[in-house]
């Protein structure tokens, strides 16, 4: 088996966050350290690709900072789990979904998957051929849409993930959310967003929680920015 050049560097991540309190799960971590970021960043980037901070995958859009992505799967946050069905609003470079994947199904036996939906068509192909190079598009279905508005007629997720930052949760997203679902999503304006885990009772009541100050490319669309 070859050998993983960034190991000591994914070790390193996850001990600093732990550190400050962050809590990751056994499919979290393996998924984090099973994961290549190298693979799903343009390659003039891969040089860079473990240093802890945003890159550009061009559109406008970022790849999150490795500790960000983190951040959003902690055990008080997203905490995927194994056989969850999870939707991604905003694939962007596809890193998040890959690591999404690996956690619902760390078994690789095909007992979760993910959804995730990008808007810029260029961006969804090029993240469905990293997917594919890295051997996790078997349960990644990647759509091109706007993802401010969910998906229609779909069954519900366990988890919502969303790598944009809206200036409200979209009630599509809410809609789509299982009872005991959990939705993760920056909240703001364009330039100053909290981290909002948002949770859907047995009931049906929808709580929201705003955690850290975060910063994220805004999210376009009917139910997001304009622009």
């Amino acid at each position: 088996m070859q050998k993983d050049p960034y190991y000591k560097t994914k070790k390193k991540i996850l001990q600093d966050l732990k550190l400050r309190g962050f809590v990751f799960s056994p499919q979290v971590e393996q998924a984090f350290l099973e994961v290549d970021r190298s693979l799903f960043v343009p390659e003039k980037q891969r040089k860079v690709a473990y240093q802890d901070r945003p890159l550009p995958i061009g559109h406008g859009q970022t790849i999150s900072a490795i500790h960000m992505v983190l951040m959003m799967i902690a055990e008080e946050a997203g905490n995927p789990q194994p056989g969850d069905h999870v939707l991604e609003i905003g694939t962007g470079s596809g890193y998040n979904a890959a690591i999404l994947a690996r956690a619902v199904d760390p078994k690789h036996r095909g007992e979760g998957f993910v959804v995730s939906i990008e808007r810029i068509a260029t961006l969804a192909f090029r993240a469905e051929k990293a997917l594919k190079n890295h051997a996790i598009d078997e349960n990644v279905e990647v759509i091109i849409a706007d993802g401010s508005k969910g998906i229609a007629k779909r069954e519900l997720f366990d988890l919502i993930i969303v790598t944009a930052a809206a200036p409200t949760i979209p009630p599509p997203l809410l809609d789509s959310l299982k009872k005991g679902g959990r939705l993760v999503i920056p909240v703001g304006s364009k330039y100053v967003q909290r981290l909002v885990i948002a949770t859907k009772d047995e009931k049906g009541k929808v709580q929201q929680h705003p955690d850290y100050s975060v910063m994220f490319v805004p999210l376009i669309g009917e139910y997001g920015f304009e622009k």
